[in-house]
Formats: structure tokens, C-alpha cells, sequence
């Protein structure tokens, strides 16, 4: 049986990997067509973070125009893309963290510290797109923000977590490293005839 909790060296490479997975969710978000789409039929909307695409009845073909025509779009870009390099970095330096056996804790720590920059550097670009977006493009029928853009928000959702994990895991370095020596209970019959 293996027993895995917080305390457990074993287990150090959870925070990697949710790392990891915020990585892909961002990757996922980026590259996705889904930030924007028509909510039902005729589906005639569909944007990226990228650019805005309109489908047009008489050449039966996507118009696209380029979101980066806009400030917004690139600030929007900008600061959500920014904060996906920082969060790579984060990743990399957490696996060079975890994979020396004399882990240093203020090292993670720091990493705690940049990804809730990434965090910070994401909201921004997930908060501007949506608003700016309606504001500067008329869209067509019923739309909703879609699944890359909820893969965005599911990125930095992650991300805030595993800050608060790599800030706060400092303070059970001993837990972490084994240096706590086990506890056992014990009770001499004398003082318990009732397990006799």
C-alpha cells in the first residue's frame, strides 16, 4: 500500500506536473479557435485570440480580420502570452527544484512568487479580451466565449494553486525531506486492562 500525502518526498513531482498540465491548458488556449463562437445555428462567429472570423453567405467561406489591428488585441495578446513564457520558465525551474535531492526552499518559494505573476499577467489578458472584444466587434446572432477561452481561465486557475503550494511548502521542509522521526503510540497494559 502506498500512502502519498503532503509529507511525502515521493510525491514531489505533483506540483510539476500541475505545472505541467497548466502548460498544455495554455497551449491549448493560444492556439484554439474557441474564445469566441456562436452560441447556435447558423454558427456564422468564431474567434482566437488572434482574430475574429465571420462567415459569409455568398462565397460560403470564413472572413477573418486580425485581432492585432487593435491595441486592445494586442494587449490582450501580449499580456496573456507573457505570462504563459513566465509559467514555461516556472515549469522548467520547478523540475530543475525538484530534481536535485538537497531541494532548496527558497528557491521554490521564488517560484511561488513568479506564478503569481503569471497569474496576474493572464487574468489581465483573459479580463481585457472579452470586454474589449465586445465593445470593437459587431457580432452576429447569439455567441458565447467557448471552450479555449475556458481553458485560458483553467490555466490560471492552476496556476493560483500551485503558487500558494510552492510559497507555502517551505514551511514543512522537515515534513518534506523525512527529517521528522515517526511518532508511535504505545499503552502498557497496566494502564489499559481493558485491551487485555
Amino acid at each position: 500500500m502506498v500512502v502519498c500525502g503532503l509529507a511525502c518526498w515521493r510525491c514531489r513531482w505533483l506540483l510539476p506536473l500541475l505545472l505541467g498540465l497548466a502548460v498544455i491548458m495554455g497551449i491549448i488556449a493560444l492556439a484554439g479557435r474557441g474564445w469566441l463562437e456562436s452560441e447556435s445555428e447558423p454558427y456564422v462567429q468564431q474567434a482566437s485570440l488572434w482574430e475574429s472570423c465571420t462567415w459569409d453567405q455568398e462565397t460560403l467561406n470564413w472572413i477573418c480580420e486580425s485581432l492585432m489591428n487593435y491595441g486592445w488585441g494586442r494587449a490582450a495578446a501580449a499580456t496573456y502570452l507573457v505570462g504563459f513564457v513566465i509559467l514555461v520558465i516556472c515549469f522548467a525551474l520547478a523540475v530543475i527544484a525538484f530534481s536535485i535531492e538537497i531541494l532548496r526552499f527558497n528557491f521554490v518559494r521564488g517560484i511561488g512568487g513568479l506564478l503569481f505573476v503569471v497569474a496576474a499577467f493572464q487574468i489581465m489578458g483573459l479580463v481585457i479580451y472579452p470586454v474589449k472584444f465586445m465593445e470593437a466587434i459587431q457580432l452576429t446572432g447569439d455567441n458565447m466565449f467557448s471552450w479555449a477561452y475556458g481553458f485560458g481561465w483553467a490555466s490560471t486557475v492552476v496556476v493560483i494553486g500551485c503558487a500558494f503550494f510552492f510559497c507555502c511548502l517551505p514551511n514543512w521542509e522537515d515534513e518534506v525531506l523525512g527529517n521528522i522521526k515517526p511518532t508511535y503510540y504505545y499503552s502498557s497494559p497496566e494502564r489499559a486492562p481493558y485491551l487485555n
